[in-house]
Parts: structure tokens; sequence; C-alpha cells
């Protein structure tokens, strides 16, 4: 009988955010099994799922190369999990801590060699940087056409809003990033979907979608004026979900790291 099963993923911690392998979870080996012992912050799903993709450093000497991945269902002792976190946007995505006390993991539930963590995190992150913001396009459409419609409907001066070209040239701006940030994505999809890198293409997509959401948010703020600034509106919901984009699956400052020496530099 099949079931279905929420999955997240704990790699972040404490003191290991952007520099992502320089985290202090421990997993020892014992016999045919592995000691986990450690805490992840900002897992999402981690209120509600059923198994984590836990990275732990099998050797802390060996840096990055020790980083190994281990699958750990939410109900094995020493695994606890911590409140609910709250956050300033994206409230429907539960985000909670955890904490390994001598959690012990079968050998069998190791993903790869030792050290394989930190391929599959850099494969897994590139999936992620390529189609996490996918949704946000359809967003920046949405907040776009609310726009449209309502600084044609909007009178001031004996004129619709729309007809004064500050508010006419902040929707095009919308309509620049909207068509932009669509072709990124599509761009970074079409080459995953030959077997292509898209270390480059999804680092871009990435960097570019969420400081355009953002943006494309706060110009729709300002043409609904006071209206957008209400919370009946949604629009401010929208602003305080596009900000976390530049922050989670690596911010807006990694994803320029990444880019740069892709380019030559």
């Amino acid at each position: 009988m099949q079931r279905e099963l929420i999955g997240a993923n704990a790699m972040s911690e404490p003191d290991a955010g952007s520099d992502a392998y320089s985290i202090s979870t421990t997993a020892t080996k014992k016999g045919d099994a592995y000691v986990l012992k450690g805490s992840k912050v900002f897992v999402s799903n981690g209120p509600v799922a059923d198994v984590y993709l836990v990275f732990a450093t099998v050797d802390p000497a060996k840096g990055a190369n020790g980083v190994t991945g281990f699958l750990v269902d939410a109900d094995t002792p020493g695994l606890s999990r911590g409140k609910h976190t709250e956050k300033m946007g994206i409230r429907t995505s539960p985000m909670c801590e955890l904490f390994f006390d001598e959690c012990v993991v079968p050998e069998a539930n190791r993903l790869g060699r030792e050290g394989a963590g930190k391929m599959l995190f850099a494969d897994s992150m590139s999936w992620e940087r390529g189609c996490i913001l996918a949704g946000s396009v359809g967003a920046m459409r949405r907040l776009l056409e609310r726009s449209i419609a309502y600084a044609n409907e909007r009178q001031q001066f004996g004129h619709s809003i729309g007809k004064f070209q500050l508010i006419a040239s902040r929707i095009v701006d919308m309509k620049l990033r909207l068509e932009t940030s669509r072709a990124l994505l599509y761009q970074a999809a079409w080459q995953k979907s030959r077997g292509k890198s898209v270390y480059l293409e999804a680092a871009l997509a990435k960097l570019y979608i969420s400081e355009a959401w953002v943006a494309t948010a706060r110009d729709a703020m300002q043409v609904h004026g006071g209206y957008g600034y209400m919370v009946e509106y949604g629009i401010e919901r929208e602003l305080r979900d596009a900000m976390g984009s530049t922050l989670y699956s690596g911010t807006s400052e990694i994803q320029r790291t990444i880019i740069a020496p892709l380019l030559g530099l």
C-alpha cells in the first residue's frame, strides 16, 4: 500500500548558513549505524515532515568533503523538533529547528558514500534555485494585472491614474521584470531538460526573479497608494513574501558569488 510522505531538507545550522559546508552536526559510525549529534535551523516543513534529509559531517577535519546525507524518519529516537518558527512572510510554510541527541540512523539510510553529501547538496540546490521561484513569476503577473486594472479605474485630478507618466512607468517596469523573469526561468528549465548543467542559469534565475519580485511588489503598493498598504488588499503580504525570496535557497549575495567565477572573474 502506497502513501504520501512529507519531506524536509535539514542543512542550515546556527553557525552555518551561507557557509553551508561548515556544519557542526556530526555523524559518528558505530557498527552498522551512525550516531547523529547537533542541531538544524530554518527547516521548512520541519513541523509536519515524515522524513528528513539531514546533512552531517563524518569528519570535521575534511571540511566539505566530510559532509554526508542521511534519511531520518521523524519518529527516530533522539530526534526532536523545536517550536514552530514565526516568520515575516511565507507563513503558510511551517518551519522549525531540529535537535539530534544520540540519534541512531541505520547505515542503509546513508545516501551514497561518506562525503558524497557535498555533491548531493550542490545538485539539489541547483534544482531548487532553478524552479523554486516559478510561483513567484505567477505572483508578479497577478500584481501586474491588478495594478493595470486599478490604474485604469482609480480617478485623480480628472483622469485615471494610469494616464500619469510616473504611474505608467512603474507598470511598464513591472511588465519588463515579468517577461525577463519568465525567460530566465524557462531558460534554466530548458537547459535542465536537455541534461545540461544549470549551475549558472539557476543562479541567474534565482537572483533576478527574487529581486524582481520585491521590486514589483513595491511598485504595486505604490500604484495602489494607501490602499496597497492595507492588509485587506493583500499587496503587503506579497511584499513580505517576496522579501524572503532574496534570502532562502541562497541569498542574493551568494548568487552573485556563484555567478562571478562562472563568468571568468
